[in-house]
């Protein structure tokens, strides 16, 4: 693979050199900077070999280097040894961000091309302000790096690419989603005066299906469709491929006073449509870290703009009473699913040959027998031992790893439900372990535990809780490069903002008030590379508590019932209130799950979740 990809390299830079490129950087998003994206818009992957869900590649003549997170340091490393890539680690003291980067490396004169429509408004305008320079006196800002951002060529190297997705959208009734298309509309556009825009454009797919009550299948685990919107005070533009509009939408469409167009045409409107023919200010509210920097400089060429939030992200963020009933029944059955795998794989571990991919396979079988899936919200993270050291890590057949009687396994899974989107890890101990293991595996659920248990005003953000599921771990010198918290779709995304927990900002990360009614994970956790890696995971909801003089306060609920492996409890790492947390999680478990196990199963279940 190392020798391809330097031959993929290669075939860049001769394209690179015939169109006057001297840096070209490829990052991972499709058009509308999705976190998933379909096989047509890997061209990350496609040029370094790297799989992970986050990265940028940038190449110039002689070198090229990638930069990723923290999740896939690990993985990264080992992905792209042998292809001469410089790894980056993100966040890690002297690394460089890529503005900056490109700011000391590149000359005066020399241009950086990229594919504007697969980089974020967001990350366009930082490279802009990096690049350019301006002169002492009046005058123009005179660039001292060329930016070409309509350069994809990697649509001209990639041999045998994958062609658009296009699947057939599905109107969801009233009765799943909790809230018409027109009260949406209608809210939105009251939104849309109070930000001080006459219009709103749109290009974040899992806001455009919440807007819209349907659901669509062109990335893999979002039930999403490639699409834009364009909402004015009296219509709503909606851009989709011909292919995906069935009948039933169409009249939908129609009734919602939706117009629908060509997908591919969404530039040319913008170029053409006349702004000014309202009545209100003329101009677009844009998020500008939602829509690519192509769409934001052919819209700026032609109008004037306000810069914030989309009005839909907020609202779809507060799941409905509906929502919320509908993801509580969704959670119980999916719960069950994975205790029913747990239960399966300490009886047989050992006695039959299991490996991380087989039994990724036979939870993904149990989640598909459960009514009302639709598909995996994300692809099943099954990793034994070292390889749980990596965050997202992927096994694949024929290098995956054998389980046996001993140490951790970590499965990280999730299900896409006419109900509600899953998302749940646990950690599982299949034999002797040793007690420094259990030391990490008893402080990350010390954290996660004591961060369900909080109570908090209302005004507070993620920033202000993460510290309740991270400081069992601070106190020992440990922590984990992720964030400890992000927002749950309803049947859409399993990673969804505003809402988040984390202790640290970095540019372009929203921070949210938490609301009552959002939906957010827990999942403190330890990687240690060459020896284990612990999540202990559940999913949230904020809920009103006590109003009085001081304020509303909250408190969570918990949407996730799957015991937590007590053979690697050490009681010398909790106070009585961590045990009578874990205690009364345990019991709730029991409660909310054994109707759907068998008799068997229910034993084990009240064994596991026997008071400490």
């Amino acid at each position: 693979m190392d020798g391809v990809i330097k031959q993929r390299l290669a075939a860049l830079r001769r394209e690179m050199e015939k169109v006057g490129i001297d840096y070209y950087m490829i990052p991972t998003s499709d058009f509308h900077n999705s976190e998933y994206v379909d096989d047509h818009f890997k061209a990350r992957e496609y040029f370094s070999g790297f799989t992970g869900s986050n990265g940028t590649l940038l190449v110039g003549k002689e070198w090229a280097g990638l930069w990723t997170d923290g999740r896939y340091f690990i993985q990264a490393e080992k992905e792209l040894e042998g292809s001469g890539i410089t790894l980056y680690r993100m966040q890690e003291e002297g690394v460089p961000e890529i503005p900056d980067f490109l700011c000391e490396t590149m000359k005066e004169g020399q241009t950086l091309g990229f594919d504007g429509r697969t980089l974020s408004c967001t990350e366009g305008r930082k490279l802009e302000k990096k690049l350019e320079k301006t002169p002492k006196g009046d005058g123009d800002a005179d660039r001292r790096i060329v930016m070409k951002f309509d350069a994809d060529l990697t649509g001209r190297v990639w041999e045998g690419r994958p062609g658009l997705p296009g699947h057939p959208v599905t109107v969801l009734p009233e009765e799943v989603s909790g809230r018409s298309t027109a009260d949406k509309l209608k809210e939105v556009r009251e939104k849309i005066a109070e930000a001080g825009a006459e219009y709103l454009l749109l290009s974040k797919l899992d806001d455009l299906m919440w807007l819209l009550n349907i659901r669509g299948n062109d990335v893999e685990c979002n039930p999403v469709a490639l699409s834009y919107g364009f909402i004015t005070p009296q219509e709503m533009y909606f851009f989709i491929q011909q292919s995906e509009v069935t009948a039933g939408f169409e009249a939908y469409a129609s009734e919602n006073r939706i117009i629908l167009k060509p997908y591919e045409e969404i530039m040319e409107f913008l170029e053409q449509f006349d702004y000014a023919s309202g009545e209100g200010t003329g101009k677009v509210l844009v998020d500008e870290g939602s829509i690519s920097y192509a769409l934001y400089k052919t819209l700026t060429g032609r109008t004037g703009h306000v810069a914030g939030e989309n009005p839909t992200e907020r609202l779809k963020a507060v799941k409905n009473e509906t929502e919320l009933a509908r993801m509580e029944e969704v959670y119980r059955k999916d719960s069950a699913a994975l205790i029913r795998f747990i239960y399966w794989l300490k009886q047989n571990v050992g006695k039959q040959e299991i490996t991380e991919v087989s039994a990724a396979e036979y939870l993904d079988s149990l989640r598909r027998n459960i009514d009302g899936f639709l598909e995996l919200s994300f692809p099943t993270i099954s990793a034994y031992k070292e390889n749980a050291a990596m965050m997202h890590y992927e096994a694949v057949e024929g290098s995956c790893k054998t389980l046996a009687p001993e140490g951790l396994y970590l499965v990280d899974s999730g299900g896409q439900y006419m109900g509600g989107t899953t998302d749940v890890t646990r950690t599982v101990v299949l034999g002797d372990i040793t007690d420094e293991m259990k030391m990490h595996f008893t402080l990350t659920a010390v954290g996660m535990l004591q961060l369900t248990d909080a109570k908090f005003l209302h005004g507070c953000t993620g920033r202000n809780l993460d510290i309740l599921a991270r400081q069992p771990l601070w106190n020992i010198g440990i922590d984990y490069k992720c964030g400890t918290g992000h927002g749950i779709g309803y049947i859409l995304n399993v990673h969804e903002g505003p809402q988040n927990i984390r202790w640290r900002f970095s540019d372009g990360m929203k921070e949210a008030v938490l609301e009552a009614g959002m939906v957010i994970s827990n999942e403190p956790g330890v990687y240690r590379e060459g020896s284990h890696g612990i999540r202990t995971e559940n999913i949230l909801v904020v809920r009103n508590g006590e109003k009085n003089g001081d304020g509303q306060f909250l408190y969570f609920d918990t949407l996730t019932y799957v015991p937590i492996d007590r053979d690697a409890i050490d009681l010398k790492y909790m106070q009585p209130a961590d045990v009578g947390r874990l205690n009364r999680y345990h019991a709730a478990v029991y409660e909310k799950t054994s109707e759907y196990l068998n008799e068997e199963e229910r034993k084990w279940l009240a064994e596991v979740t026997a008071p400490l």
